[in-house]
C-alpha cells in the first residue's frame, strides 16, 4: 500500500514538479513498483500510477 507521501509524489509527476534529490529513494521505489516510469529527465505516471490517484478521486487537476 502506497503512503500518503508517496501518493503526493505521484500527484507531483502528474504535474510535471521538480523534484529536489532528497525524494531519489522514493521515486526510485516508485519505478521499481511500476507506478512512474523514467524517459531521460523526465518522470512519468504508468498507467498504474494514474489509477491510483483516480481511485483515490485526486485527479491531476485536483491531487
Amino acid at each position: 500500500m502506497l503512503t500518503d507521501d508517496q501518493i503526493a509524489t505521484l500527484a507531483d509527476i502528474g504535474q510535471a514538479i521538480a523534484f529536489s534529490p532528497d525524494r531519489q529513494d522514493e521515486l526510485d521505489g516508485l519505478i521499481r513498483e511500476g507506478y512512474v516510469a523514467k524517459d531521460g529527465d523526465i518522470y512519468e505516471l504508468t498507467a498504474k500510477g494514474q489509477k491510483v490517484l483516480t481511485d483515490r478521486g485526486a485527479g491531476l487537476n485536483e491531487a
